[in-house]
Formats: C-alpha cells, structure tokens, sequence
C-alpha cells in the first residue's frame, strides 16, 4: 500500500525517476505524446512503471488525480496543436 502522499515528485520517486523539479520538467518536455496514445500506452514506461499507472487509474483514488496530471502534461504539445489548428 502506497501512504506517501500524491504528489508529481512522489509519482516519479514511485516510478523510479529523477523526482527533482528540472527532471521532471525536461521529462514532460522530452517525452510528449500524440493525442493518440494513451498514458499508458507510452513506449518509454517499463512494465514495472506501466502496472503501477494503470493500477492507480483503475483504483480512481488520490494518485489516480495526479496521474491524470501527468497525462495531461504528457499531452500538452498535441493539445495546443489541436486547438491551434
């Protein structure tokens, strides 16, 4: 059971990643998706981090809020081209 609180920097320590703000902000920018692939679907996760995203979104609980942040984030790029378009 997951007691840390949901955070972004608490999603990439649980995910195994640099939580540190500069990291996460080259993370989001470095890996961008198409409006076509789902969160979860990413190539990048393995399939430790993949299990462990899908499971927070399936469960709708605190992380799953955060989660969705980080999809959002992820799709950023190709949200602002669609609606500029």
């Amino acid at each position: 059971m997951i007691t840390t609180e949901p955070r972004m920097t608490n999603l990439f320590l649980q995910l195994g990643l640099d939580a540190s703000e500069p990291a996460i902000a080259a993370f989001i920018r470095d890996h961008q998706l198409s409006n076509d692939i789902r969160l979860i679907e990413a190539p990048y996760w393995n399939d430790g981090q993949r299990q462990f995203l899908t499971e927070q979104l399936r469960s709708d609980a605190e992380w799953a809020i955060v989660v969705d942040e980080l999809s959002e984030a992820l799709h950023a790029d190709a949200t602002q081209q669609a609606n500029a378009g």
